[in-house]
């Protein structure tokens, strides 16, 4: 008897398991029986298998076993669905949450009231497995946007403040509530040679536009960032008010170029014989667009002659390429339209061939011009020079013209022209050359050329390198400390003669090909890349500034015609912000 008691299990497995005997009577050490339901189970070394088994299939057996401890216990408990399912969030993961609705609502101008959507919180309640999670409040969520704002624009003036030389844009836009606000851009090189450009404000005006009014708020803006004496130009469109505004500022005025471009191409369609042809193509996409069944009709057509399916595009004044939008598009269905008409009862001209052909030939270049210097990503505003020379080029008159598209060159180049004499033309003559896939100048003629060099070597010989503050990144010794010690020298000669070899090297250069990067060239290039930062960094348009008329136009909407012009401001203006990155 002794033998078997000292054969029993001992401890906390005694009274739940036991040995199991084999036919002859004795004992297997490596069978047990849990006792409550004669089931055998493999006994190993150790009995933690035996633990493990008793504590997740048998809770309510081991609840009065006094070792181990409860917390154990329920620690090696398996977690059931039920205990899921109500789990809460953590508050790290709340927070982490909330500024992340906070930052989409900003970034996709979104309206703050979103957050009391029934339907968008049981879409976070399945995501996150937390059944009592709320989402934030529309206070908490602009107190967000606001920190947000605030830390983003701690950034923006760490740029600006790294950059010596900042380029504007600016242009005014009527909001749906007919408010006016000014909008403005900056762009700057930075220190790793990369374009960059962001908004700085869109500012609510409540005057008329004078001249005084207009160059007052540039100014303030100018200065609440603290860029009034790194500004170099101005780019606005050609208004009247504006190039007023422009006489009155301190910086260089570079007019649009894009929109001198659509000034060009529109007169030129209206004097030159043009009108009645635009007159048909406008009433026949008309004809379509203004009743549903003739458009059912004309997708029926395209599907037969195995066509996509397709709107007509309808021409707007003031909507860049949309002439040459509408005839791609009627001249890409032209089949489907004759098809669609000859079955219906219509009063309406069809185009001969020669003239869809021809007007499409003539706005294709612009189309092309306008979309390369509409750019705010690369470098533009060297490319204007060379990209106005393609036009001329393209407009020449020859013997194979009819007479309406020679009236429609001559008056095309003559306009360009006279306009293109009014857009600083020594800025862009200047940025062309600093550009190393222009420096040939072989857009200009060769007195020109040599124009363009003898005004960058005296601007080299009156201020050298210095005339620029020294890049804050660029750890080399300021040129104005090096002149401090050649004071009362005789090597003021040696340091216009280095001005000299500087600009010669740069020209013995050799182009780079069109579809490399001028900026990159520039920053394995020390020479003369001071210039390069000031001259290259000004865009070609206005389109930044339209891009961001378009970014309020999502903001201010017919149901959020009151909203506070401080908050268009911060909203336009971070989620131009938020997108760049």
């Amino acid at each position: 008897m002794q033998n078997e008691k000292d054969e029993e299990l001992h401890g906390w497995l005694k009274g739940h398991f036991k040995y199991k005997r084999d036919a002859s009577g004795a004992i297997d050490k490596t069978k047990v029986i849990f006792v409550d339901r004669q089931i055998p189970c493999n006994k190993h070394r150790s009995s933690s298998s035996l633990k493990y088994h008793l504590n997740s299939k048998h809770v309510l057996a081991s609840s009065v076993v006094t070792s181990p401890p409860a917390a154990t216990v329920s620690k090696l408990r398996q977690t059931t669905l039920t205990e899921t399912s109500h789990r809460k969030l953590s508050k790290s993961t709340s927070q982490s949450l909330t500024n992340a609705i906070s930052k989409w609502i900003a970034m996709d101008c979104r309206p703050v009231n979103v957050v009391e959507d029934k339907g968008l919180m049981d879409a976070f309640r399945i995501a996150s497995s937390d059944t009592t999670y709320t989402l934030p409040s529309r206070g908490t969520v602009l107190s967000r946007i606001n920190q947000l704002y605030d830390t983003e624009k701690i950034s923006k003036r760490d740029n600006l403040a790294h950059a010596n030389h900042v380029a504007l844009t600016g242009d005014h836009w009527t909001s749906i509530s007919n408010h006016n606000y000014l909008g403005v851009t900056a762009h700057i090189i930075d220190c790793d040679w990369k374009l960059t450009s962001f908004a700085l404000t869109v500012l609510k005006s409540v005057t008329r536009h004078y001249s005084d009014a207009c160059a007052e708020q540039f100014l303030t803006v100018a200065d609440d960032w603290g860029i009034q004496e790194k500004v170099t130009t101005v780019r606005t469109d050609s208004a009247r008010n504006m190039v007023a505004v422009a006489r009155k500022l301190p910086f260089h005025h570079m007019p649009c170029a894009a929109h001198i471009l659509q000034r060009t191409i529109t007169v030129c369609l209206s004097d030159s014989g043009f009108a009645d042809t635009m007159t048909k193509c406008r009433k026949i996409v008309a004809h379509f667009k203004h009743s549903p069944a003739n458009t059912e009709e004309l997708h029926q057509q395209q599907i037969s002659l195995g066509q996509q399916k397709e709107q007509l595009i309808q021409d707007v004044s003031t909507r860049w390429n949309s002439s040459l939008d509408m005839i791609t598009r009627l001249l890409r269905n032209e089949e489907a339209v004759k098809t669609t008409l000859a079955q219906q009862k219509h009063k309406l001209v069809m185009l001969t061939a020669s003239e869809w052909d021809k007007l499409q030939n003539l706005l294709e270049p612009c189309k092309y011009v306008t979309e390369l210097l509409g750019g705010e990503a690369y470098v533009s505003c060297s490319v204007v020079l060379p990209a106005f020379c393609h036009l001329h080029h393209v407009m020449r008159v020859s013997d194979e013209d009819p007479a309406y598209v020679a009236r429609f060159k001559t008056a095309f180049s003559k306009d360009l022209a006279e306009h293109q004499a009014d857009m600083n033309g020594e800025w862009l003559k200047l940025a062309s050359g600093l550009d190393p896939r222009f420096k040939d100048l072989k857009c200009l003629s060769r007195g020109e050329r040599e124009q363009v060099w003898s005004s960058l070597e005296k601007i080299l010989e009156e201020g050298g390198l210095s005339a620029n503050t020294p890049q804050p990144c660029e750890k080399h010794e300021p040129a104005k400390k090096k002149r401090i010690l050649l004071l009362g020298s005789d090597s003021d000669s040696e340091e216009e003669n280095h001005h000299s070899n500087a600009l010669h090297h740069y020209r013995a250069e050799p182009s780079i090909a069109m579809d490399q990067c001028p900026l990159e060239w520039w920053s394995a290039h020390a020479t003369l890349s001071s210039f390069a930062r000031k001259y290259l960094a000004t865009p070609a348009t206005t389109v930044p500034c339209e891009r961001l008329f378009s970014l309020a136009g999502t903001a201010v909407q017919n149901k959020r015609a009151s909203l506070n012009s401080e908050n268009v401001n911060k909203l336009v203006c971070l989620s131009n912000w938020l997108k760049e990155k």
